[in-house]
């Protein structure tokens, strides 16, 4: 940014990474009517440009082209220039994003599109630097190539945007089938997952490496179905790897973006919330799962060591995410840069010299060779990426001490490396609020509440949800993004279906019935806003949403679930909570049409094939009865948080309290008539809608479950 400038229209916007443009020399423009109307009424190619705030290419095309006066004074001369904000507009990133990869065959961001002024996409590509080179054309060749093909051949450019906008609609079209998924898409899945694995490092594929935490929340699930140790030993080897690499933050907690490597060494830096909430959510689970692991079937620690190790990973996410993302209002802000001081990682890479500063000489040799810093570095100019070349365990034999004294000294270590590095500049915040990657965060903290026995965990959740249903309604429908005191743009049926599981584990990390009633109100108002009316699936959009060329309809997962696999796993628990059968035929629809998806592409659909296990399990539901005040129900709630049960719903019916009567038991039906036995705390169990007789210790609570 150059705010010597003059500022342009993108200074009045919200968005961080809008205003990060505002004094550009080009005459940008927010996405609207003013733009819009005016391409029409000049007869104007629109350049649009699509990107977010966390985009370390967007800073770079911006510094060397945007703000360029050169390349500025062709944009404004020939196009009539949008720049959005994917995070913000994820309606208008879809469609685009699809019309990238339909005209070049790749996609990424920043994404720059050339668009007729009604909307239709001709020419597109992703980063462009400003003269030729990378094999790619200068983005001022570009522009001038770009306009001349607008006077020159119209007839053409009509033709190509007109079959492109086509394309983009079909893409999206569905139509149910008649038969219904079955546990055989769940091995297929798995053995396709299987084929893709990394036996060496973890994860699924070569560089760049994502984390893929819905695959690994599937392994985890189809591991408790089938028994299948391989499934379980993939997905512990995949956590296990990313948590002692560098896409995580060692020092600090919280995981980058993914890895340019495939040994998830040096990550790209930026962190995003969904991805944290995303992973935070898959470790504790992990060490749900691995709890009861035998020693040999995954990592030679043996199971106990395996579950402390991952439930440490899940605090230092959630603790990262509190510290350093949480709004005074009580949400959670979108994502911090990969870049500081005008480089990629500088803000967390190290050299030997540095950490002696922060440690001291006594202490330096040890901390460099725990996190594998060398002189000549892992990275660029001969700073290294802390990381983890050994398990804690391995090194402690090694050195013949004890593992948690070493534990202990390490985290006297990171303290002092944690002073010196936030002294450091840090890298830029994107603080808007997103009401669905806020609902992911608001679900792992619930989960780290319960699971952890954490309370701040359950505060911090219990605040995020009363700041976006506070802060991010407009009469009584739900906004996507907030900031600086104001919420904007109708939510997308990722927001609502985010948020309505969120509210469902907030509520079973408290067992205050408010939630499941704000769950079920938004439920209601999902199915009536974003379901095709004639059953061919879930729009992304709400059916009184602005007119694109195409209003598309849920898919498979990216980098966040997709809202419709969100739903079908929601609704069955609301189903459980309420009593209310409508919800589970809308998951069986949503199932059924999307069988022959899930058949062709198992992996892409993580989420909805977690959905398909929950489905294809009989609904069972746990309710404890006793007085949440006395302590009696803590061994029963033990017993639980222990346990890897991703299907079951959990209740309190509160003898101490309302929750079994009045306004509890109007939200959650499924607490009456649970009352203690004789004066002792009860837990009831049921299965396929039959309830087994009541038991009053935890071991036969245990043996039911």
């Amino acid at each position: 940014m150059t705010p010597e400038r003059p500022a342009n229209r993108l200074a009045g916007e919200t968005s961080p990474y809008l205003r990060q443009h505002a004094h550009n020399p080009v005459d940008w423009y927010p996405w609207g009517e003013e733009a819009l109307g005016r391409a029409r009424a000049e007869d104007r190619p629109i350049f649009l440009s699509i990107g977010y705030s966390a985009c370390h290419w967007c800073h770079v095309m911006e510094r060397e082209s945007f703000e360029s006066d050169a390349i500025a004074t062709l944009m404004n001369e020939r196009f009539v220039n949008i720049k959005v904000d994917r995070e913000e507009r994820p309606d208008l990133d879809e469609i685009y994003m699809a019309a990238t990869q339909l005209l070049t065959g790749q996609g990424g961001w920043p994404n720059s599109v050339f668009l007729t002024p009604d909307l239709k996409p001709f020419y597109a590509g992703t980063y462009f630097p400003p003269d030729a080179r990378f094999g790619r054309p200068g983005f001022a060749e570009v522009l001038t190539g770009v306009a001349d093909a607008w006077r020159q051949k119209r007839d053409e450019v009509t033709r190509v945007s007109g079959e492109v906008a086509g394309q983009i609609r079909t893409m999206s079209e569905m139509k149910a089938g008649r038969a219904a998924a079955g546990p055989n898409l769940l091995s297929r899945a798995f053995g396709d997952l299987a084929g893709r694995f990394d036996p060496a490092h973890g994860g699924f594929g070569g560089a760049p490496k994502f984390p893929h935490s819905m695959d690994v929340a599937f392994l985890l699930r189809y591991h408790r179905r089938s028994g299948n140790i391989e499934a379980l030993r993939m997905a512990v080897v995949s956590l296990d790897r990313m948590a002692r690499g560098g896409i995580n933050d060692q020092i600090g907690g919280g995981f980058h973006r993914y890895s340019v490597d495939a040994r998830w060494l040096v990550p790209h830096f930026e962190k995003m919330l969904y991805d944290n909430a995303l992973l935070a959510r898959a470790y504790l689970e992990g060490a749900q799962a691995t709890t009861p692991m035998p020693e040999s079937h995954a990592l030679p620690e043996g199971g106990a060591a395996v579950a402390a190790a991952f439930r440490d990973v899940a605090r230092q996410t959630l603790d990262w995410a509190i510290r350093e993302m949480r709004t005074p209002e009580g949400g959670f802000c979108s994502s911090l840069d990969a870049d500081s001081e005008g480089e990629e990682g500088r803000f967390y890479a190290w050299t030997p010299a540095e950490i002696e500063a922060a440690v001291g000489r006594g202490e330096a040799a040890f901390v460099a060779a725990v996190y594998g810093v060398t002189g000549a570095g892992n990275f660029e100019h001969g700073r290294s990426v802390l990381h983890l070349p050994q398990p804690i365990g391995e090194v402690a034999r090694a050195q013949r001490t004890d593992a948690a004294e070493l534990r202990l000294r390490l985290a006297g270590a990171r303290t002092r490396l944690m002073q010196a590095r936030d002294k450091r500049v840090r890298p830029g915040r994107d603080d808007k609020v997103l009401a669905d990657w806020n609902g992911l965060m608001i679900a792992a903290l619930a989960i780290g509440g319960r699971v952890l026995d954490e309370g701040r965990y359950r505060d911090a959740a219990r605040a995020a949800a009363r700041m976006v249903l506070g802060r991010m309604r407009r009469d009584g429908r739900l906004l996507h993004a907030y900031l600086g005191g104001e919420a904007r743009h109708r939510a997308y049926l990722t927001d609502y279906a985010a948020m309505i599981a969120g509210l469902l584990d907030l509520y079973e990390a408290t067992f205050e019935p408010e939630w499941v009633a704000e769950a079920r109100a938004l439920a209601d108002q999902a199915i009536d806003l974003f379901r095709d009316p004639e059953g061919n699936g879930w729009f992304l959009t709400a059916r009184d949403h602005e007119a694109l060329i195409a209003r598309t309809r849920e898919g498979n997962d990216g980098a966040t679930p997709a809202g419709v696999s969100l739903m079908a796993l929601a609704l069955p628990r609301l189903a459980a909570l309420t009593g209310e059968g409508r919800y589970l035929a809308e998951v069986d629809a949503i199932l059924r049409l999307y069988r022959e998806r899930l058949e062709r592409h198992p992996a892409a659909f993580g989420t909805m094939l977690c959905a398909l296990d929950q489905a294809l399990d009989t609904q069972r539901q746990v309710v404890l009865a006793g007085d949440t005040g006395d302590g009696g129900l803590r061994p029963f709630h033990d017993v639980l948080r222990a346990t890897f049960l991703p299907n079951t719903v959990v209740a309190v019916a509160d003898a101490g309290g309302a929750a079994a009567t009045g306004a509890g038991a109007a939200a959650v039906p499924l607490l009456a008539g649970k009352t203690t036995i004789g004066g002792r705390p009860a837990a009831y169990v049921c299965d396929g809608g039959a309830c087994k007789a009541p038991v009053t210790s935890p071991e036969e609570m245990r043996r039911l479950l």
